[in-house]
């Protein structure tokens, strides 16, 4: 990265993964951050990590070096405290992965708040963090960090104790002191201050940071209202919760003229950047293994198991039946598909024999006599003329997909039976996430800005169902009236 003579770079963002808080879209983000010539760009939304991998992908797109982190929330106290549970004000601590086992690291421990620590928020501890530490680099947050929050409260040295405290479990040049710009706000003058003469004092390493939570200067009014949003309160609201600072990507110049005494503290996000260097293998195909019995490959005991079903699910073997199942079998050896039909009729049988009630299936599988020979489906599909190449195609190569559905009160079974069978590193739910579709957000808003709900709830159902915006006011002649005349 030295060959772009880099300043700064941004190394505490927002996506908007950091829901009803953060604004800013990843591309909007990434291409800010490709104007302004930066090399590299972190993410580190609140507690999650629910953006990394499309940040990494649209990073890698525009030749940024992407740097996945997280701000974390730290417990005051271990969680198997008991009393920890009832920390109201978790510390805030920045991670950053510098390299794969750091990213491991990460997930680890932001798998580790969510379920073993979560209290409002998804919490950690110092005693995990050190378990942990291992390829990260901690940065120590905004005024709601460890330090900068003994600083304000007139602890010095207790800020620099947790402080050293820190480096020790993240190891030199591991761990930095963050400064941020809030004009006006003594406590971050205060905090400043105060970790300004800790790094002086210890040489822990200073940094520049923004707490990036929107793209533009602009984008603060709008982030004001999803805070509204977010608090249940409306922008008319006194004494609510507001951001002071500007939250936007910055410039390196805008930034120096802040911290104009500290050249090194921009130095060093360079240099953080320099040594963060995490590659992903995406899209490979990772299908635990199928332990077969001795004697037979994975396709030869597919092929048996296949034979044994078909005996039994079918009256006689027909020469279209034994065609087709030749032709399906042909294409999930070349697609090297053998070993997850293994497993899926694994555990599927395995319910039925628990007597958990299963689904037929669902989706394209129904479409292949091999996934109904195993008992995976139960829909005969040469009767209703059901295609295999939905479901498996070698000229286009995809992992299949089988949905399944298993009696809710027993589905927890079936999912512990298939980690411990093929191991706690093979198995993984999938996340969904509920978007703010235009509808919603009509409401949302107009209920943040004050507006009368009768007109928001007209507006609202002026929009046809799966339109957004634009689309809504190009489409609906009513609606773009109304736009155009009622300054609501």
């Amino acid at each position: 990265m030295a060959e772009h003579k880099a300043k700064f770079v941004h190394l505490h963002v927002h996506t908007h993964y950091s829901l009803l808080d953060g604004m800013g879209k990843i591309p909007d983000y990434l291409d800010k951050a490709k104007a302004l010539g930066m090399p590299a760009m972190s993410i580190t939304d609140h507690g999650v990590m629910y953006g990394a991998i499309e940040f990494y992908k649209e990073a890698k797109k525009r030749d940024i070096k992407p740097i996945i982190g997280c701000e974390c929330y730290v417990a005051p106290r271990t969680l198997s405290d008991k009393e920890a549970r009832v920390d109201a004000k978790p510390y805030h601590l920045v991670l950053l992965a510098k390299n794969k086992v750091g990213y491991q690291n990460l997930m680890k421990l932001v798998t580790i708040a969510h379920l073993d620590g979560y209290y409002y928020k998804p919490r950690i501890d110092k005693e995990v963090l050190r378990k942990h530490s291992e390829g990260l680099i901690g940065m120590s947050a905004c005024l709601n960090g460890e330090p900068s929050r003994n600083i304000v409260n007139g602890d010095y040295e207790k800020a620099k104790q947790v402080a050293l405290e820190y480096e020790e479990i993240f190891g030199k040049e591991h761990y930095y002191l963050e400064l941020q710009d809030q004009p006006g706000v003594e406590e971050q003058k205060k905090a400043n201050e105060g970790l300004k003469r800790i790094s002086k004092e210890t040489g822990i390493g200073l940094v520049v940071t923004n707490d990036v939570h929107y793209t533009n200067k602009d984008d603060s009014e709008a982030q004001d209202i999803l805070l509204c949003v977010q608090m249940g309160k409306t922008v008319l609201d006194e004494g609510r919760m507001k951001m002071t600072m500007d939250n936007s990507m910055r410039t390196y110049e805008d930034l120096l003229s802040a911290f104009p005494d500290v050249p090194e503290a921009f130095a060093n996000t360079v240099k953080i950047a320099d040594m963060c260097d995490l590659e992903l293998e995406l899209g490979g195909i990772l299908i635990p293994d199928y332990a077969v019995p001795e004697g037979y490959t994975v396709g030869t005991y597919l092929e048996k198991l296949v034979n044994e079903g078909v005996d039994k699910r079918y009256p006689a073997r027909t020469p279209e039946l034994e065609e087709r199942l030749a032709y399906e079998l042909s294409v999930i050896e070349k697609m090297a598909y053998e070993g997850y039909f293994l497993i899926v009729q694994d555990y599927v049988n395995w319910a039925k024999d628990q007597g958990i009630v299963v689904g037929p299936g669902r989706g394209s599988a129904a479409g292949s006599v091999v996934a109904y020979a195993l008992g995976i489906v139960d829909l005969e599909p040469m009767q209703y003329d059901l295609l295999f190449e939905r479901f498996l195609n070698p000229d286009r190569i995809s992992m299949p997909d089988v949905d399944m559905d298993f009696a809710d009160d027993r589905r927890h079974e079936v999912i512990a039976y298939v980690t411990e069978k093929y191991g706690q590193d093979r198995v993984a739910q999938i996340i969904t996430f509920g978007t703010m579709k235009a509808r919603n957000a009509i409401r949302d808003v107009g209920r943040a800005l004050g507006v009368p709900y009768t007109l928001c709830d007209r507006i609202s159902k002026l929009i046809p169902f799966g339109q957004d915006l634009d689309d809504a006011l190009t489409n609906v002649s009513e609606l773009k009236k109304l736009y155009d005349i009622d300054p609501d």
